[in-house]
């Protein structure tokens, strides 16, 4: 039997690209493999394999380096042919992703180079410190970036933690910074890092290292912990509600195919709900995390966490009763290594309903019947933890249509050192010597609609205004009205809080009841968009982060809202790009790229690791259904949710099922 189009790469397969490659240079060494994912068959051979079950060829997407050169490569696999389809090496400026081997290697020689050990003696510490590297992705600011590099940040142990590898060592930055050449796998200079309020450096002292307390996360070097915390077991006696057959989820009337590739982890295609198409593909596209310190080499600091790294690639192996509770279905996620095998993500994705209290409710007071039913959610979540950091990532539906990507922002915050008693406006001090930059974190949801199984949707935008007072149409000025525009081109666009604008997607289908067309509401939170000005390297490599929502017609593998390859990127190759075309984008096959996240501006209460930051774009129907589509949903029943009482001055004499006996 063959696979699904969209399925993701096997074993096999994967292997079979890396062989082929290989096999070109006769030498299986040379290559440095930075992804082989999925190439997605074009939407015109996907409408053909629906209609006449016609199986597109199965291709893959690579790219490499060939070793000790800055030659990057992006090649088509045709996997149905077993061959080579293209070979392209990618034009100078261009930059792949980081990979973990890579990442580790960069690490041991940075630790290994004499001038790094050098730098390290003249910190005279105590025997057995432990000192730790952290390579960073390097940004652009146009000068000397032509190599791929990496910024390598270092830290120290606690003195007193110095053999515990799990120690936070970001609460003991150091003030010197190796650069670490990709090409030729070497440090080639050290920078020293501004530690006073301007933008003055200097050489490490030659004295010893001031240092300070420590201040640590792990659970075993914060005794003693709280003892007050009764267990809140989440338990399903019937097992969970939801199926997964061969990659394709059902739950509630929704059905979906979920895939998995190394740069943006979990993909929902052709999603539908009660039988009626929604979206084509829904996928996180990108992230840009721009930080504010302008002094060299901080002005730089600008990470890509799904273009530079990529969620698949960074993906945590979840664990069973700790990332999820209940009962949890996982998935794994097969990925490429940096030598073309196979790299198993295990539990990558793990799949749960949970109760997010009541959906509706209504009480008739003059009987005093409620009626109600609990709001439960279906959950695909993925935890990526890009070097200090944590994002927890879900789609989450729930029975009365609406989807919803939540984002939980968590994890380390990215340090730095400051002298004693300096404050700077760019940034918090976290702790004794630790500076804590002030940064954005600006995400990308790319949303392929086909609502009503119609590829020709619009985007409109909403507005309520109020009524001139009028003695005939509003004589007591208390009236008002909601209108709706069409957005007629692709461009960037943007809320509107005074007049509670909000964008559309709608069908060219027409609901019964009413005669508006169907659509479903894009909810996003308000966003400060990116503050480095347009000029700005920061500004040109972000190219989705200067509005809440870019509207583009549709072509085949514009998938990435920062372009293609974004690590280096000195200039704009994604959705602005593609939305200056001035394409029209009523009844046509359009994507909305959405844009939310988070002014970060760091507290003391972030560190050592921070409370998550919980920020949701949800995707509702309007006037999609012809009345709440969750009125079939069960009442909640005692019987069935087995509450307990609490025994206190107050009593219960009733249940939902009725008077307690």
């Amino acid at each position: 039997m063959s696979r699904h189009p969209l399925s993701s790469l096997t074993e096999k397969e994967i292997l079979l690209c890396s062989g082929l490659i290989c096999g070109g240079y006769g030498d299986d060494k040379r290559l440095r493999f930075k992804g082989i994912t999925l190439h997605e068959p074009s939407k015109e051979e996907m409408k053909m394999f629906e209609t006449t079950q016609t199986v597109p060829p199965r291709r893959a997407w690579v790219n490499y380096y060939i070793k000790g050169t800055g030659f990057f490569y992006e090649t088509v696999v045709n996997l149905t042919k077993r061959q080579v389809e293209s070979n392209q090496r990618v034009p100078a400026g261009f930059h792949g992703p980081c990979d973990d081997a890579e990442i580790l290697e960069a690490e041991r020689i940075t630790l290994a180079d004499p001038r790094v050990q050098a730098e390290i003696k003249k910190l005279q510490l105590p025997p057995g410190a432990t000192v730790v590297c952290d390579p960073w992705i390097w940004g652009a600011d146009g000068v000397a970036d032509d190599v791929r590099q990496y910024q390598c940040y270092m830290y120290l142990r606690a003195p007193e933690h110095s053999h515990e590898p799990d120690s936070n060592h970001y609460a003991h930055p150091l003030s010197f910074s190796p650069v670490f050449d990709t090409v030729t796998m070497t440090v080639t200079r050290i920078e020293y890092l501004p530690t006073g309020a301007g933008f003055e450096t200097k050489p490490t002292p030659t004295e010893p290292q001031r240092l300070t307390a420590a201040n640590e996360y792990i659970p075993e070097l914060n005794a003693p912990l709280r003892t007050d915390l009764k267990p809140l077991v989440v338990q399903q006696p019937e097992g969970a509600s939801f199926t997964v057959s061969d990659d394709v989820i059902r739950w509630q009337k929704w059905e979906f195919r979920l895939s998995f590739n190394y740069r943006e982890g979990m993909v929902l295609h052709k999603v539908s709900y009660d039988g009626r198409a929604l979206f084509y593909r829904v996928s996180l596209s990108d992230m840009s995390v721009p930080y504010g310190d302008p002094r060299p080499p901080f002005h730089k600091k600008q990470a890509f966490d799904l273009g530079d790294t990529g969620a698949g690639l960074m993906a945590n192996d979840l664990k069973l009763g700790c990332d999820c509770l209940g009962a949890i279905a996982y998935q794994d996620g097969l990925i490429a290594d940096d030598e073309g095998r196979p790299l198993w993500k295990r539990n990558a994705v793990c799949i749960h309903e949970q109760d997010a209290g009541l959906l509706w409710k209504h009480t008739n007071y003059r009987t005093n019947r409620a009626a109600l039913v609990r709001k439960r959610e279906l959950v695909l979540q993925s935890i990526i933890t890009v070097s200090n950091y944590e994002y927890i990532l879900a789609f989450v539906f729930d029975q009365a249509g609406e989807m919803t990507y939540e984002v939980r922002a968590t994890g380390i915050l990215s340090t730095q050192p400051i002298d004693p008693g300096v404050h700077v406006p760019w940034g918090t001090v976290v702790h004794d010597g630790v500076l804590a930059a002030y940064h954005q974190h600006i995400l990308s949801l790319r949303i392929d609609p086909e609502l009503d199984g119609d590829s020709k949707n619009s985007l409109v935008y909403e507005e309520t205004k109020p009524l001139p007072r009028d003695p005939k149409s509003n004589p007591h000025g208390n009236g008002y009205i909601a209108y709706r525009r069409p957005v007629l081109t692709s461009g960037g666009y943007d809320l509107e809080s005074s007049m509670n604008r909000v964008y559309m997607i709608e069908s060219s289908k027409v609901n019964p009841v009413n005669l508006k067309k169907t659509a479903y509401k894009i909810r996003v939170p308000p966003m400060q968009p990116l503050l480095a000005d347009e000029d700005s390297f920061h500004y040109k490599r972000a190219d989705f982060a200067d509005h809440s929502i870019y509207v583009t017609k549709y072509r085949d593998h514009e998938l990435f809202a920062g372009g293609q390859y974004t690590n280096q990127n000195r200039q704009t190759t994604g959705v602005r790009k593609w939305a200056a075309r001035q394409d029209s984008v009523v009844d046509e096959d359009l994507v909305v790229w959405v844009q939310f996240g988070l002014q970060h501006v760091p507290r003391c209460e972030d560190f050592p690791v921070m409370p998550a930051e919980i920020i949701r774009v949800s995707l509702k129907p309007d006037n999609f259904f012809t009345k709440n589509p969750a009125i079939d949903v069960p009442p909640s029943t005692q019987a069935s949710n087995r509450s307990t009482l609490i025994e206190t001055s107050k009593t219960a004499n009733e249940s939902c099922d009725g008077p307690r006996l």
